[in-house]
């Protein structure tokens, strides 16, 4: 490459706009659509660093117009080799106090990641090699059990194990401790013992029902309790939850920096931290939140997106496991990505590609472009 550089001439950003096959119901949301944004940084070398991103369906349009009137005009002819000083020139879009902090933390994460493809192009390496190489292989499990499906949950786990994970975590929070605590038995037993249960709350419950419903869930063998309680106090609710028995905690989703994470595992209020790179800053955020983890021995996880996750899961050594969902609920994964890799005993084996190693199907973008 002339004089050894990378430079940036172009970022091109694509919008896409996915139906579903049905509402996807949580214990305080709803899915209709899913919305990623496809990220390219063309460079004067040749390289062009590409990834998709989020999952943003009624913010897109404010998103985009961050990427190409913010971020673009800061980072054409910037050295892509230099990913800290880019992040660096991106991270004042999240400055701006009067609007929701988290479109431009997409808009960030976005382009990072583009960025962090570009440079393990130029240095013909898998990222999950150049971030740290641990291992090229993780368990994958599916996200499942929402409220209102018209597949009995029984039904909807022989088919997951059909497709080959290890398990699932499954929805929890909108209805009582109870309820939820018959649902998961009711899991357990279709499941068999060799299949991981993880559930999530959502932040649905106050300390007193996320502690009921452990209670009555404990012997379940749960893997991890995601969210149990209400975002206003969620470190000290969460250490509540979590010292009130043996099921480990896990959150981080919701925080918007290595430093919330931070505060998390200071407040010895989590177990498992799932800080979501797509969600708060990118590739080079989320290293951060798990160098941090590392210190603290808290597992890292990370909230889906497994096209940017399984790379920075299989990089480190306390990466645990790669979330995704069935493909009528994500059909971005099973249908963008063309040589997504084959499930082998609940594994997924990592693309040894440079960057991200991803293949992009273009007449699916085509399809479903909104921009």
């Amino acid at each position: 490459m002339a004089n050894g550089t990378l430079i940036i001439e172009r970022i091109e950003s694509i919008a896409l706009r996915v139906p579903l096959g049905q509402a996807y119901q949580g214990s305080h949301y709803k899915m209709t659509h899913r919305s990623p944004i496809v990220i390219r940084i063309h460079t004067s070398e040749g390289i062009v660093g590409q990834c998709y991103t989020g999952d943003e369906d009624s913010t897109l349009e404010s998103i985009l117009e961050i990427i190409d009137y913010e971020i673009s005009p800061k980072l054409i002819g910037q050295d892509a080799r230099l990913v800290e000083r880019c992040w660096d020139l991106t991270r004042k879009t999240t400055f701006d106090i009067l609007r929701d902090r988290r479109l431009a933390l997409v808009a960030t994460a976005a382009v990072d990641a583009a960025i962090w493809d570009a440079y393990g192009q130029l240095l013909k390496e898998p990222l999950w090699r150049l971030w740290g190489g641990f291992r090229n292989s993780l368990p994958v499990i599916e996200i499942g059990g929402y409220y209102g499906m018209k597949m009995p949950l029984d039904k909807e786990i022989e088919q997951a194990r059909n497709r080959g994970v290890a398990g699932m975590k499954l929805k929890i929070g909108g209805q009582s401790p109870a309820a939820d605590a018959a649902r998961i038995k009711l899991a357990r037993e279709a499941a068999g013992p060799d299949f991981i249960i993880m559930v999530d709350a959502n932040q649905a419950w106050k300390p007193k029902e996320a502690i009921e419903f452990v209670r009555l869930a404990e012997d379940l063998d749960i893997t991890w309790f995601e969210e149990p309680c209400e975002w206003d106090n969620d470190v000290a609710d969460l250490r509540n939850v979590r010292f009130s028995s043996a099921v480990r905690i896990c959150a981080g989703q919701s925080e918007h920096s290595a430093a919330g994470c931070r505060r998390l595992m200071e407040g010895d209020a989590i177990d498992y931290c799932n800080f979501d790179a797509s969600w708060s800053g990118g590739p080079t955020e989320w290293r951060r939140a798990a160098a941090i983890a590392q210190t603290f021995n808290v597992q890292m996880a990370h909230h889906e997106e497994p096209q940017v996750a399984s790379h920075l899961l299989a990089s480190i050594p306390h990466g645990s496991y790669l979330e995704t969902f069935n493909p009528d609920r994500d059909p971005i994964w099973p249908n963008l990505v063309s040589n997504r890799p084959a499930l082998s005993n609940g594994m997924m084996q990592l693309p040894d590609g440079p960057g991200f190693g991803w293949v992009l199907d273009e007449d699916y973008i085509k399809k479903y472009r909104v921009n």
